[in-house]
């Protein structure tokens, strides 16, 4: 069984899908499906880290564009995105959120991942 414990996107948000200007990317993680989904993978549960890369990309192109990277899980992994030196248009934004667990030779990153399609208009 697969668990949805992340990411999971705050901003933008299903309400909040047009973008301008300067804004504030957040995304949270469900902490007990988290631990649910490493015991699921025979993983140890001990987390030693979380961090949360952000991208995006014009709609319809392949490659991605690296926005910033945050591990700041109190404040929901924020990333300020300047979105005013893009043309308008639809774009999406991927949040990769990568979980560092167990020790030593046994550590390994578990990954989540979210994409959004949000449009520009500046």
């Amino acid at each position: 069984m697969s668990y949805d414990w992340g990411p999971h996107y705050i901003v933008p948000s299903p309400t909040l899908t047009s973008l301008s200007g300067v804004v504030q990317l957040r995304e949270e993680l469900d902490r007990d499906l988290l631990r649910k989904e490493l015991g699921a993978l025979g993983l140890s549960t001990k987390v030693t880290r979380v961090s949360n890369p952000w991208y995006y990309r014009k709609k319809g192109t392949r490659s991605w564009v690296k926005i910033g990277e945050s591990d700041d899980e109190q404040g929901n992994f924020p990333v300020t995105w300047d979105t005013s030196r893009l043309r308008n248009g639809k774009y999406e934004v991927l949040g990769l959120m990568h979980v560092y667990v167990g020790e030593g030779n046994s550590a390994t990153a578990v990954v989540g991942q979210n994409v959004v399609e949000v449009a520009i208009s500046n």
